[in-house]
């Protein structure tokens, strides 16, 4: 446990530069796309929200499951 924790840390560590970069590249994508007059900043906001929200969902889901699951058995 201690070494996957530890390999984890090492990686974010020497990646840290390239995945600081994507954020920098994306915003300045949308901030052009902007003042062209465009509306990719809603469509990327969107997508955020998106990708945020997913995780939170199959956390519910499997959650509702597990409960439901448990639930069935305690009645068996």
């Amino acid at each position: 446990m201690k070494n996957r924790i530890f390999f984890s840390f090492l990686m974010v560590v020497v990646f840290k530069t390239k995945l600081s970069a994507q954020c920098a590249m994306c915003k300045a994508v949308v901030e052009a796309n902007l003042k062209e007059g465009g509306s990719a900043g809603a469509g990327l906001n969107d997508g955020i929200l998106y990708l945020m929200a997913m995780p939170y969902i199959a956390l519910l889901l499997f959650s509702v499951l597990y409960y439901f699951q448990q639930r069935k058995k305690q009645t068996a």
